[in-house]
């Protein structure tokens, strides 16, 4: 059996879908804090079951018969995050999974300036001691972000932000179908995937990488205005985001994003996830043509 975590989030709920599509239901089961929000899925032959890294005795019960498991990364950072992955990874070798799936990040290292950098790191390199084959997808930093970059650039026509760099932006959809074709093969990754997926992946992105020059640029194409991108200053925009309730930690957590960028720390790109599906990517003109749309 397949299990899925965080099967109520963006990633984790696509996934399963995808999943879906493929293999039949009661071969997937997945692991949710909340049971009740998994009803459907439950409706549909997918086993739901109580599930919850930080409190490691569920899991025994959610991973109960899994041959693999995909454990999505939480949304804490810091050792609370790394505590988490890794008790999850514990639950799923006890169950006897043969494989244990990771949603790193194609950023993960030690050394990055973003927060949640390091914790897919140090996710990695615990799986990589257990002796358990696994493999850490290296996914493409999400483009649902761009939307909240945008700050008031379509209204006043000027993208403020700070400095940064290309980031290989790539769409939730995308990323969980090449996750349900690489859980659906059950982890024997034969044919010209063969060897590909143990371990680190090679990064599963979207083709370009495009600084927030370009989505301005973009934006403009779209709107058919002048969209200007203007280079904030770190601590005045940090201090406006804090000035308008977001918390100091939080703030600090997005400039870090911003460093990283400017570093390139998000700028590689690869066709493994374009191999994957079998077609191209979702283009960010699309993502924006949404944002467009909805205003």
């Amino acid at each position: 059996m397949i299990i899925v975590t965080g099967a109520n989030g963006k990633l984790g709920s696509r996934t399963v879908q995808r999943l879906l599509d493929r293999i039949p239901a009661d071969r997937i089961g997945v692991s949710v804090r909340n049971t009740d929000s998994a009803a459907g899925l439950a409706a549909r032959g997918v086993r739901v079951r109580r599930g919850d890294f930080a409190d490691p005795d569920s899991l025994s019960e959610a991973f109960e018969g899994a041959t693999h498991v995909l454990v999505v990364s939480t949304y804490t950072t810091g050792p609370a995050a790394i505590a988490h992955h890794t008790a999850a990874a514990d639950a799923a070798i006890a169950a006897g999974a043969k494989r244990v799936l990771y949603t790193s990040h194609q950023g993960a290292s030690a050394d990055s300036l973003f927060a949640p950098m390091p914790d897919h790191a140090a996710t990695e390199r615990y799986l990589a001691g257990t002796g358990t084959p696994f493999t850490a997808l290296r996914n493409g930093y999400y483009a649902s972000t761009i939307p909240l970059l945008l700050g008031q650039a379509l209204r006043t026509g000027e993208l403020v932000a700070p400095a940064d760099g290309p980031v290989s932006w790539t769409a939730h959809d995308d990323l969980a179908e090449a996750t349900a074709v690489i859980l659906a093969d059950e982890g024997r990754f034969e044919g010209r995937f063969e060897g590909r997926f143990d371990g680190a992946t090679p990064p599963l992105t979207a083709p370009d990488a495009l600084d927030l020059e370009d989505i301005a640029g973009i934006l403009g194409d779209l709107t058919g205005r002048t969209i200007r991108r203007v280079v904030a200053d770190d601590a005045e925009w940090t201090a406006g985001l804090v000035g308008h309730g977001v918390p100091e930690d939080h703030a600090a957590l997005l400039l870090g994003m911003f460093h990283a960028s400017r570093r390139g720390e998000f700028a590689a790109t690869g066709p493994t996830l374009t191999d994957l599906l079998g077609r191209d990517t979702v283009p960010i003109r699309s993502v924006l043509e949404e944002v467009v749309a909805t205003g």
